[in-house]
């Protein structure tokens, strides 16, 4: 069965720091596009960051450029969100997914494989 599995998720303050990790199982990530998505309580699916093919295309919403960063580590088949100065609205499950065709990084009708997701909770 070809999924991901995220990790890393968990309660931060404002202004604190987490690392996520999407290690994908049943598929090769040097194929595919990877981003990162954000679902909120009664909010649309949104995305947060994306990485292409190759490590010097990238992509983030205007809410996170400066403080998230993307990275993937192809021989340990896994992608990394690195969140830093994080704020209380961007609490949420966090999903990886994966897109064969590399479009649109931040619709997430083009991508193939999701994981579960992990869980962001912003504590005050």
């Amino acid at each position: 069965q070809l999924h991901f599995v995220e990790s890393g998720g968990g309660l931060v303050q404002p202004g604190g720091s987490l690392r996520l990790s999407c290690t994908a199982s049943g598929f090769n990530i040097v194929y595919y596009a990877i981003g990162w998505f954000r679902q909120a309580p009664g909010k649309e699916r949104e995305g947060v960051s994306g990485i292409g093919f190759t490590d010097d295309i990238t992509n983030y919403a205007d809410s996170v450029k400066g403080r998230f960063s993307i990275s993937r580590d192809n021989a340990k088949n896994t992608v990394y969100l690195q969140m830093n100065s994080l704020k209380v609205e961007g609490a949420g499950v966090y999903l990886c997914a994966a897109s064969y065709d590399g479009d649109a990084w931040n619709v997430p009708e083009g991508y193939d494989y999701w994981g579960q997701g992990t869980q962001v909770t912003g504590s005050t």
